[in-house]
């Protein structure tokens, strides 16, 4: 019986070595990956694009319900500046200066210049939000703005970790208090 085991356990070995050594036509296996490739990313755009005019929309019914006149950008950041300034105009490779307030659509205030003190930021070469630099990129010194961010400009389908749940929409209002070359 001994002999029986050890028997076909050396056959068994033999035979998963074997296969394990069998060549593959390697023509089949990108193509067949590629195509799978494609499937995948054609998926994920169009799930992307499905929530990027979801977020659209809840941003489009938020403003309406506030009353607030505000225009959007291709990106898809919308904006409205409430009070003109008449200083320098915002440009990249410039440093901008905010006093700011960034919440939730509920309302929940995450951070603020009155906690953290004023932003500063180097336009162009930052690591703010997307939505951030491009609505400043639209002031001058002294404007006052409000900008409702969807995920994709502002903190991603995982938040920042600590105030700003995932996907969220966000909302800062800021001043342009200065800019400096």
């Amino acid at each position: 019986m001994h002999i029986v085991h050890c028997t076909l356990f050396i056959v068994l070995c033999t035979l998963f070595a074997s296969l394990s050594c069998r060549r593959y036509n390697t023509q089949q296996i990108p193509q067949d990956t590629s195509e799978i490739e494609r499937k995948r990313q054609e998926i994920l755009m169009r799930v992307n694009q499905e929530m990027v005019e979801e977020d659209s929309e809840k941003i489009a019914t938020f403003a309406e319900e506030k009353g607030w006149q505000m225009k959007k950008t291709e990106s898809g950041l919308w904006y409205m500046i409430y009070e003109n300034g008449k200083g320098k105009k915002a440009e990249t490779r410039t440093v901008a200066v905010l006093e700011y307030a960034l919440s939730l659509l509920n309302g929940t205030i995450c951070y603020s210049s009155e906690q953290f003190g004023q932003k500063e930021f180097l336009i162009g070469h930052s690591d703010i939000e997307k939505g951030l630099e491009e609505g400043v990129l639209l002031m001058r010194e002294g404007d006052k703005a409000r900008f409702l961010m969807p995920p994709h400009l502002a903190h991603g389908l995982i938040g920042d970790g600590v105030c700003i749940p995932r996907r969220a929409i966000i909302l800062y209002d800021v001043e342009l208090v200065r800019i400096i070359d």
